[in-house]
Order: structure tokens, then C-alpha cells, then sequence
């Protein structure tokens, strides 16, 4: 019941979000989805990782067929569009043939299965098939904010970000000195941040084919609410961007593979000071904006699913716990060194994902008084955040010495509440039992 129900809500977000976007005279996500059934996708890593994720319910030999069988169709159609001279402009050349093995899965799992192993398949396609549609909803709700919220408030969250010492303007120059080699890693990591989740994912999931039930909790729960819940607060707390509202917004390399196409001229900024200058204390106000750059800076969803996927490797090999700690210090780097996020957007971040990581840990060991506590705490600290950052800045930015520690330490005490709250609910090792002594033979 569970999951038929995250099925029709799901369902009933993509439709609602379709109604909206074509209001706006937008492509919605499912009719983007099912575009790429036929022309080039935009990510075809994360389609080839959706699979992968549909693939755990699957048996070696099937796992096998149905990487084979997508490796095929994208070679069919690359041939194809060789043939008539297609251009793959603004896409990748191959991941139709995952999504086309993702729907077979589906077609099959209806006709072919029943009982249990139905409703298993069912669960892995639907796995893969939420993980493409969250990227399609996202890039939706991207569009929708930079349509219905023509005034930003950068002003106010660059004014308060004196207070932390105003961290993207100092990424920024650093990450300008390494060249194109930093940049283009960075620029990597941050676009490919889906398929680092997959693979966290995949360890949770690696016996799933053999139990044939999924865990009750694992990464991917966490990344589709953070990308569910995250847009909401777009709409409430609107901004661009320190690369757009104070710089030209069009001269820096991260355009390579990111969203939109077209960048900000510079009329809409503040100054084209980043990231040399760091903008005057002063007066925040509201600025219009245009109706292309997407207003995804408060709360940094990057910033919360890098610290998602931080927690979930945690559990696993070394390796893992590498990539992990690595990905989460690079997705920082980018977003503050490409000029995409405030670094009040970062603490908000990480602040929204162990709140949500904790309301889904929750429910998973079951609502006690310390899980209500945790998730109360995280959520107080991150409405009063908002409210800070939006009542306070000019406060925040003449204190620095005051409100830059106050603002770490809320950060820290939901990190501390986290760790602290999830150690305990963790079952304690039994000790082995000793053998009562016995009396000697006589």
C-alpha cells in the first residue's frame, strides 16, 4: 500500500506539473520523458544508471540480457541517425535503449509475472523510472520558478553572507586559478551527481535479487524527497545566484553541460564584481529578474544530496567512504566556485538533508520521542535560517564575528543531533552467552 500510494502521488505531482508548464508554454516532464523514447537524451548516464537500478530485482543472466539488449538499441540507433545525417544537438547519443529496456521490464512484469515476483519487478522499474522522472520534474520546476518569480532575493542572502565571509567570491578566484583542468573536474562532479548516488544505491541494494525484497530504507528515498520538497522552498525563497545577480553570467565555463543553454546577459545584475569584489554591506532590496535562469539557489539541493550520499556511504567499504567524502567536498567546490550558490545556501542545504534524512529514518525504526526531537530541532533550525537570511542580513553582515560562528554552530547541532540520535537507535551487539559452570564428576 505504501508504494501504490507513492505511486499515485507521484503520478498525480508529473501531471500536475504538465498541466502547469504547458500553462507557461513549457515542455512538462512526462511529454520530455517520453521524447527521449526516440530523440537524443540528455543524460544518457543517468538513464544507463536508472537501469542499473532497475537491474537489481533482476538475475544475473537477466541482468545480463537486458544490458545487452539497451547496448543494442543504442547502437541501432546510432546507426540510424548516422544514416539520415541526424544531429544530436543539446544531447547524448546513446540511453534510449535503457529507457526502452526499463519499459520493457514493465510490460513484462504486468504479462509475464505474478505474486510477489510481479510486484518486484514492478518495484524495480518503478525505482529507475522515479530516478529519470525526478530529473525531468527538477528540470520542470526549474523552468516554472524563473517564469513565476520575476524578483530575486540575492541581495539579501549576499548581504548576509558577510557573515561567513563571503566564501563563493574566495572559491570563486581559487577556482579560477586552477584553470580549465579544476573546472572541468568540478563541473563533472557536479552534473554527474545522480549517477554518484546510483552507485551508493546499488551497494545498499547488492542483495536484493537474492532476498527478493528491498531494504526498508536506502539512498534513493532520500534523494527523490530532497528533490521533491527542495523546489517548494524555490518558490518561497527565490534566488539566482552570485554568478548571475553579481556577475556577467556568461563568461565562465560551467555552461559546458548545465542548464540553461543560455545564459543571463548582464543588465540584470547587481555589478559584474564576481568574483573579484565582494559586493558593498548595504540595504538589501528586491531586484527583477529575467525569465531564463532558474531561481534553485535556497536551499543548495546540490549541497543536500552530496551530504545524502555522504551519510549513506558511510556504511560501506573504504572505497566507498572515499568517493563519498570526495563527492561531497567537490559538489561544495563547484557550487561555490562556479558562482552557482551563497554559502548560506550550503548550510541550508545540509541542514534540509539530515532533517529529511531523519524523518525517513524515522519512519523506518519507528516515531519515538528522540526521532520527533531530531526532526523538530532540524526543521526549527532551518525556518530560522530562512527568516535570518531574509530579516537580518544587514545585522548578519555588520556582526560577522557573531552571526558567522551562531550560523555554523545551528548547522552543527543538527549534524550532532543526527549522529547522536542515530547511534543510539542502531541494535546493540548481544553478548555471547557463557556456560553455567558445571560441578566436577566425582
Amino acid at each position: 500500500m505504501l508504494w501504490a500510494a507513492a505511486g499515485v502521488a507521484a503520478l498525480g505531482l508529473l501531471i500536475t506539473l504538465e498541466i502547469v508548464a504547458r500553462r507557461y508554454g513549457l515542455p512538462g516532464p512526462m511529454a520530455s520523458q517520453v521524447r527521449e523514447l526516440i530523440y537524443p537524451p540528455k543524460s544518457g548516464f543517468l538513464l544507463y544508471a536508472s537501469l542499473a537500478l532497475t537491474m537489481v530485482v533482476l538475475t544475473r543472466r537477466e541482468r545480463f540480457i537486458a544490458a545487452g539488449a539497451a547496448i543494442g538499441i543504442d547502437a541501432a540507433f546510432l546507426l540510424v541517425r548516422w544514416a539520415v545525417g541526424a544531429r544530436m544537438t543539446g544531447g547524448h547519443p546513446f540511453g534510449n535503449g535503457a529507457l526502452w529496456v526499463m519499459s520493457g521490464c514493465a510490460v513484462i512484469a504486468v504479462t509475464r509475472r505474478t505474486g510477489r515476483e510481479r510486484v518486484l519487478m514492478l518495484k524495480g522499474v518503478g525505482l529507475g523510472l522515479l530516478l529519470v522522472a525526478g530529473r525531468k520534474t527538477g528540470d520542470t520546476w526549474l523552468l516554472i520558478t524563473s517564469k513565476s518569480r520575476p524578483a530575486v532575493y540575492d541581495q539579501y542572502v549576499a548581504t548576509a553572507d558577510h557573515a561567513l565571509g563571503n566564501p563563493s567570491w574566495l572559491v570563486g578566484r581559487m577556482v579560477t586559478a586552477t584553470g580549465s583542468i579544476g573546472a572541468h573536474v568540478l563541473n563533472y562532479v557536479y552534473a554527474q551527481l545522480a549517477v554518484a548516488a546510483v552507485v551508493v544505491a546499488l551497494y545498499q541494494l547488492r542483495h536484493v535479487a537474492v532476498e527478493r525484497r528491498f531494504p526498508s530504507h536506502h539512498l534513493v528515498r532520500t534523494f527523490l524527497v530532497i528533490g521533491l520538497l527542495g523546489p517548494a522552498i524555490y518558490m518561497i525563497f527565490p534566488v539566482v545566484g552570485p554568478l548571475y545577480a553579481y556577475g556577467a553570467g556568461n563568461e565562465h565555463w560551467a555552461w559546458a553541460d548545465l542548464w540553461p543553454a543560455t545564459p543571463p546577459t548582464v543588465h540584470w545584475a547587481v555589478a559584474d564584481v564576481w568574483p573579484n569584489t565582494p559586493p558593498p554591506i548595504s540595504t538589501p532590496h528586491q531586484m527583477p529578474f529575467d525569465q531564463i535562469t532558474p531561481r534553485n539557489c535556497m536551499p543548495s539541493l546540490h549541497t543536500a544530496w552530496a551530504t545524502a550520499i555522504f551519510v549513506h556511504s558511510r556504511k560501506g567499504p573504504r572505497i566507498l567512504r572515499f568517493a563519498g567524502t570526495f563527492w561531497l567536498i567537490a559538489t561544495l567546490g563547484a557550487t561555490l566556485g562556479f558562482g552557482f550558490h551563497y554559502g548560506a545556501d550550503l548550510v541550508a542545504g545540509v541542514v534540509f538533508a539530515l532533517t529529511i534524512e531523519a524523518a525517513l529514518r524515522s519512519v523506518d525504526h519507528g516515531w519515538d520521542r528522540s526521532g520527533i526531537q531530531l526532526v523538530a530541532h532540524g526543521a526549527a533550525v532551518f525556518a530560522a535560517l530562512l527568516l535570518s537570511y531574509r530579516y537580518l542580513p544587514v545585522e548578519m553582515a555588520e556582526h560577522p564575528w557573531v552571526f558567522g560562528p551562531l550560523l555554523i554552530l545551528a548547522m552543527t547541532s543538527v549534524v550532532y543531533g543526527y549522529v547522536r540520535t542515530t547511534t543510539l537507535w542502531k541494535p546493540k551487539a548481544v553478548p555471547p552467552r557463557q556456560p553455567e559452570p558445571q560441578p566436577e564428576a566425582v
